[in-house]
């Protein structure tokens, strides 16, 4: 397991406990430490930043509620990870449901996807592609995938969380996490392939 995720660990432990004791400066530091990590995770899931603000505080809202639930069986942060892609997979299927994402919904933060700066860095037709273009069919690309495969892009290709902590997350095993980023990386080759060599 990487440091990140083993980071404040013990401290966690004792913020929890303070968090459920209604102490706020532990709920605060609890929110400063892991909305930066929530934010990313969830909006490389739903490509908007309205969503990713209003989503992130629900994890919050929920994770709050349930806080004498945690057993502390896995870390703080594991818990509030699996929250959130819950929280975020159920907003995802009701989304689907009521509309398909045009390209006004999406965010110009383009250049900071791994998938951008890759295929940005070789020789192809890609560049001279707009930036618009792009995000368009990145965004597409990675929404065409089912929820469940887009989180084990999300938390291992673009968070770069481990399969066994992916697994821990999603409540799967390390073998599922590992087919089901097999699976999610062929359809976005495929979904990709006119844009690389």
């Amino acid at each position: 397991m990487n440091q990140e995720l083993q980071h404040g660990s013990a401290d966690d432990r004792e913020l929890v406990q303070r968090a459920r004791e209604h102490d706020l400066s532990a709920c605060d530091e609890l929110v400063r430490r892991y909305h930066g990590k929530l934010y990313g995770l969830i909006y490389n899931m739903t490509s908007n930043k309205e969503d990713t603000e209003d989503l992130v505080q629900d994890a919050f809202v929920k994770a709050f509620s349930a806080l004498d639930r945690f057993k502390g069986t896995s870390s703080f942060y594991t818990w509030i990870y699996r929250i959130a892609v819950n929280t975020t997979i159920n907003f995802l299927k009701k989304r689907k449901n009521r509309m398909a994402l045009s390209l006004d919904e999406t965010d110009h933060g383009v250049e900071r996807d791994p998938a951008y700066v890759e295929l940005s860095a070789r020789e192809s037709p890609f560049r001279d592609a707009s930036l618009s273009e792009l995000q368009e069919k990145l965004n597409k690309a990675l929404l065409k995938l089912s929820e469940k495969h887009r989180a084990v892009v999300v938390l291992h290709d673009i968070q770069g969380v481990p399969h066994e902590e992916v697994a821990r997350m999603l409540g799967c095993s390390q073998g599922t996490v590992r087919s089901r980023l097999f699976y999610a990386r062929q359809q976005l080759q495929a979904e990709l392939s006119e844009y690389a060599p």
